[in-house]
């Protein structure tokens, strides 16, 4: 091989590279569905074959990746009806390219996760990219702990969780919490005292204006609906001495159940409904989080 071969074949393949890329940014912004952006699609989703094209450049196309992956995720978020196919071709090119971007792990894995409008709604994948950053990442211990709030929040899986937490806690400069978490996941599940644990963790330990915006709205969440188990508690107890249904909290607090018409965490009072249980007023922006049950396992679609 002659000595100009190597820039020869570098001036072919780096060109060919952000060619490739550039037909990604046109297939993302487009909304057009035609058989040869399709096809432009598919040759960009092959992390091994864009990883052979870089050339060496490894780390400065995972940047761009990462990047397109960031604007992807934000040009869709929170608008109805938006849904995430390219989202995980990025976040697997990206972490091809890069098995050190952290942040890759992180935050795809919450852009993964997410449902809805928010998200991709693919926890399982949202695992895989967790577990995918531990194994070239083995000292770092927060990936360890995302990985456990996955598997706690949204599989409820929590034996995996219990198990993810104390991995983390055995590693350099974890957080002594991270042992106590692992502990009160495997001794009570699902309960909405670790929940509430959980999330102030998330609260108290992330930077990122969003996450932290999110982990307080489900912390008030949590605790309007403890308090809603606690009047449903009352209202039973009424129900038992009485023989009918409390038509509201100020007959609970008649009977002597309530010292006081108990607030929201938006500073409105709960309600009673037609079946006797708690609710709230209708003015409130306090949402209760919805059970996510544990789902089967599905197949992946990459």
């Amino acid at each position: 091989m002659s000595p100009s071969r190597p820039p020869r074949v570098a001036a072919i393949a780096v060109p060919l590279l952000f060619a490739a890329i550039a037909a990604l940014q046109m297939r993302i912004d487009s909304r057009s569905s035609s058989i040869a952006q399709a096809s432009q699609e598919l040759l960009v989703r092959s992390p091994s074959a864009i990883k052979k094209m870089s050339l060496g450049y490894d780390s400065l196309v995972a940047d761009i990746y990462w990047t397109r992956a960031v604007q992807y995720y934000g040009a869709r978020f929170a608008t109805k009806g938006a849904t995430f196919p390219l989202l995980w071709p990025l976040l697997d090119i990206t972490s091809t390219l890069d098995p050190k971007m952290i942040v890759a792990y992180r935050f795809g894995a919450v852009f993964l996760s997410e449902s809805g409008s928010a998200g991709a709604g693919r926890p399982d994948l949202a695992v895989e990219l967790v577990e995918r950053g531990i194994a070239a990442n083995p000292d770092e211990w927060r990936l360890d702990m995302d990985l456990g709030f996955l598997y706690y929040w949204r599989l409820r899986d929590y034996r995996s969780s219990a198990s993810a937490f104390l991995a983390g806690s055995k590693k350099p400069h974890a957080p002594p919490w991270l042992e106590i978490m692992a502990a009160r996941v495997a001794q009570k599940g699902g309960s909405l005292e670790t929940s509430r644990m959980i999330w102030s963790e998330i609260y108290e330990s992330n930077k990122d204006p969003k996450i932290r915006e999110r982990a307080y709205q489900t912390l008030r969440g949590l605790k309007a609906e403890e308090d809603e188990t606690e009047i449903d508690q009352l209202a039973e107890e009424y129900q038992k001495r009485f023989g009918h249904l409390a038509r509201s909290l100020g007959e609970l607090r008649s009977a002597g159940l309530l010292l006081a018409i108990p607030l929201d965490p938006d500073g409105y009072p709960y309600l009673l409904g037609a079946d006797g249980k708690a609710a709230l007023d209708p003015r409130s922006s306090v949402t209760i989080p919805k059970e996510i049950q544990t789902p089967p396992t599905p197949v992946r679609q990459k």
